[in-house]
């Protein structure tokens, strides 16, 4: 995990989404199975469901500590040939999240530790308004096998 970094952008972008929800539970639901579909359409369906889990944690995280009432939260997909970048932007630049220990019993706090194990890197670039959050699934590790 990278703290905090100047704002990159992946090189040679393919395709590319970005969509604003209002921070509510139910937007959290809608952007994981967007980010699910167009993976897959994307021509990455080994990627899909853990590119759509990535896209769930860091929305509810958004959601959890970085919503402010009246502001979006955006999720913003980015595609290469090599590499799928995940942000979520939310309005609370100054709450960062970082990894913790937790409890076995702990009912919260495993959200980072989901990303970090799924994701190749993660890190939060900080906005003129706000944070992004990001994470990024390496494409080549799991292109189909050959025939």
């Amino acid at each position: 995990m990278t703290a905090t970094e100047p704002r990159r952008v992946p090189p040679q972008l393919l395709r590319e989404d970005r969509v604003s929800y209002t921070p509510t539970a139910h937007s959290v639901t809608m952007a994981r199975q967007r980010a699910a579909r167009l993976v897959g359409q994307w021509g990455h369906p080994l990627s899909a469901a853990d590119a759509g889990l990535l896209v769930s944690e860091l929305t509810t995280n958004a959601l959890l500590h970085g919503a402010v009432r009246g502001r979006l939260i955006r999720v913003h997909l980015m595609l290469t040939a090599a590499l799928l970048r995940i942000e979520v932007t939310d309005p609370r630049g100054e709450r960062l999240p970082h990894l913790r220990r937790i409890a076995p019993d702990d009912p919260y706090g495993r959200g980072l530790i989901i990303v970090d194990r799924i994701a190749d890197d993660w890190g939060v670039e900080q906005c003129t308004v706000g944070k992004a959050v990001f994470a990024e699934l390496n494409l080549r590790r799991n292109l189909p096998a050959p025939v």
